[in-house]
């Protein structure tokens, strides 16, 4: 086995690792908010719907995996250089997450691989270097994770509202608890099925350039190792916990009632499922936290802690530029040294 298949591999198990760590904890947060499930409980949850989620939805359909395998190529300097480049990106991926992390910003860790990949990625074949179609999907998550993610929960609030207007309090509460319970799980499996398959496409990169894998039309089979040991590492990553996440985006940002985070967390997973479907790389921590703001958007403005917004719309647009410089100043330091 080479130093840089063995490099390659550690660095894709460190960012699994550290996205089930960072981003997963967003699946549960509105859950572990309103006290329907228990940190502990909630986290528990999440290892094993993660898990399953990555596992499951990338034997049916891995699309979001092919997405990714094509949104840059590292041909441009020939295998060494492309081993290097992919290496340097996954580096500046953990950096930037364990910052965030550090900073309890729930920043989005499918924008820092996106942009980790583009950065090294320009750096070997600039612009050339980037498949502008499949960049467009990124876009159109953007946007559908936005208008869904905001539009779903602030339209799911309205309607239960007007739903169970005159359902005794103590009923509904009752339906809304295991509902949450439920959609937080939902939402652990479905994070697992984006989150996963993406960095499933970059561990067959990984493969590919040390040529352990082929291309098959526009993608990779994915043997069902590699399902296993990604979907265990994102596992393992979600059992560290959380909490520092779980405050920024379940406490911090809107206080909600029980009806509210159910809201939030079946816009959020809708989203993702439909986005799952069509092979559309979103992001899962977008897609929450802008569900949890459309809830929060329903009842009122003020609602709102926009200043918490402020900093996670700061952190999300700041991702690309930052992450992709840092990608692409530690891919040529990495291809003038190795």
């Amino acid at each position: 086995m080479s130093i840089a298949l063995v490099i390659t591999v550690t660095l894709v198990m460190g960012v699994i690792f550290v996205n089930g760590w960072t981003d997963a904890p967003n699946a549960i947060a509105t859950a572990v908010s309103t006290r329907v499930l228990r940190p502990n409980v909630a986290i528990g949850i999440a290892v094993v719907m993660n898990f399953l989620g990555a596992l499951v939805m990338t034997f049916f359909n891995a699309q979001v995996a092919e997405t990714i395998s094509n949104i840059v190529s590292f041909d441009s300097q020939g295998i060494q250089a492309a081993q290097v480049a992919l290496a340097a990106s996954l580096f500046s991926i953990v950096v930037w997450a364990v910052a965030a992390w550090y900073f309890g910003i729930p920043t989005s860790e499918s924008h820092a691989l996106i942009a980790g990949l583009t950065g090294s990625a320009m750096a070997l074949g600039g612009l050339n270097a980037v498949n502008g179609q499949e960049w467009t999907k990124v876009l159109i998550g953007l946007v559908v994770s936005t208008v869904l993610g905001f539009g779903g929960g602030y339209l799911i609030t309205k309607l239960l509202v007007l739903i169970f207007r005159d359902v005794p309090r103590r009923k509904a509460n009752k339906f809304f608890t295991w509902g949450q319970a439920s959609a937080a799980a939902a939402n652990a499996f479905l994070h697992g099925a984006q989150d996963g398959q993406k960095f499933m496409g970059v561990f067959m990169l990984g493969l590919f350039y040390n040529n352990l894998a082929e291309k098959t039309g526009n993608g990779f089979v994915i043997p069902i190792w590699v399902m296993a040991l990604c979907s265990i590492t994102m596992g393992i990553g979600t059992s560290v916990g959380g909490m520092r996440i779980i405050k920024s985006v379940g406490m911090d940002m809107v206080k909600l009632e029980t009806y509210q985070g159910f809201s939030a967390d079946l816009s959020a997973a809708i989203c993702l499922f439909l986005a799952s479907v069509f092979g559309i790389p979103v992001s899962t921590t977008h897609t929450k936290t802008t569900a949890i703001m459309g809830v929060g958007a329903s009842r009122r403005l003020s609602s709102v802690d926009w200043r918490i917004v402020r900093e996670m719309v700061f952190a999300w647009v700041m991702t690309f530029p930052g992450c992709g410089l840092i990608a692409y100043v530690m891919a040529k330091l990495f291809v003038a040294i190795f």
